[in-house]
């Protein structure tokens, strides 16, 4: 959601009905259920089978989870208590919502003098990102974002979206090749311009979680903080399971795939919609300003939950020829693309 003052009131009368659905869905673990009556050969010292722990919250806006598995509850939940600690440091960083936030101070003032190291880290991962999908991916949308909210935040708004002379004056304020990015100083090189994390902040931020619990000795345990990692193979000694929800419907899966250090992520239109009628939503093609729409949603699996998170944002705007060469360039290794008929495609790096 966007924090510039000329948007607010659109942002807040939106707040109350856009969300972040899921997409995914982890199988084969049941709170309280140990590691033997999940039929593993594995034991952890001190214990015949680990105890597995779960927490469920939000994080950036998105439901978030942590399945743990540990021999030491106490210790099991200082571990979460850390991890918890992390994302909400992290969120004061990131976080469109939170006015305070360096990255609404970047918005608001066009520039930030001594940025957080993290903020840097992020934009120059971003900024890598958008030259490997040739700007497919682009964190500097937040005017389009703004644009959409503000048209569709008052009563009787024209459902066409709004107007191709708004949405090219919008476009004319994005572009990652515009930001300056230093460890001194991150700046806009004209005003009007805003970046959103959103398409990469909540995979970032699981990667952060599972660099900590890998840190303090943790296996065997699934990460989602937005966006889904997997930290070693489940304790069971078979890969994680993770289901990719149909778009149609939500209760019903379209593929599931496995898991073992690696991360998937989805990416829908469906997921955040300005309209009811769906024909606009929260992904957007930076070149044209127009919503994502070739796709129902875009499944992409690769080493880390930040890299997935940026690919299959931007795969949602690029043409299927083009996936490979942008899964390949970007180090992930493959998608799963739902076209509007419903059929499922596949592509490898």
């Amino acid at each position: 959601m966007t924090i510039l003052s000329n948007a607010i009131d659109a942002d807040n009368a939106l707040a109350g009905r856009i969300t972040r659905r899921r997409f995914i869905r982890i199988s084969g673990a049941v709170a309280g259920v140990g590691l033997a009556a999940l039929g593993a050969g594995l034991a952890l010292p001190g214990r015949a089978s680990p105890l597995f722990h779960e927490w469920h919250g939000v994080a950036l806006g998105a439901d978030a989870s942590l399945e743990l598995y540990h021999p030491d509850a106490a210790e099991a939940e200082r571990l979460i208590a850390d991890a918890l600690e992390e994302v909400h440091r992290l969120e004061r960083v990131f976080s469109l919502y939170d006015n305070t936030s360096a990255l609404c101070q970047l918005n608001r003032d066009g520039q930030l003098a001594d940025p957080p190291e993290e903020l840097v880290e992020l934009l120059a991962m971003s900024e890598r990102y958008s030259r490997s999908t040739d700007g497919a991916f682009d964190a500097t949308v937040q005017p389009l974002w703004m644009l959409y909210a503000k048209h569709f935040g008052v009563e009787n708004a024209d459902p066409n979206g709004p107007s191709p002379a708004d949405i090219a004056d919008a476009v004319a304020k994005c572009g990652y090749q515009r930001v300056t990015i230093d460890t001194g100083r991150i700046a806009f090189d004209r005003s009007g311009m805003g970046l959103t994390l959103n398409g990469i902040a909540q995979g970032y931020i699981t990667d952060r979680v599972a660099e900590l619990l890998r840190a303090r000795g943790v296996t065997h345990t699934l990460v989602d903080m937005g966006e889904t990692r997997a930290l070693d193979a489940h304790p069971a000694g078979r890969p994680w399971s993770v289901g990719i929800k149909n778009p149609r419907a939500e209760d019903r899966l379209i593929a599931t795939i496995t898991l073992d250090n690696q991360a998937v992520s989805t990416s829908g239109g469906y997921g955040t919609q300005f309209d009811a009628a769906g024909r606009f939503n929260h992904i957007f093609d930076p070149t044209t300003g127009s919503c994502a729409s070739r796709y129902l949603s875009v499944s992409v699996v690769a080493p880390t939950a930040a890299c997935a998170d940026a690919l299959s944002t931007a795969l949602s705007v690029l043409p299927l020829d083009r996936a490979s060469a942008a899964l390949a360039d970007a180090g992930a290794t493959h998608a799963y693309f739902v076209l509007p008929d419903g059929r499922i495609v596949d592509r490898t790096s």
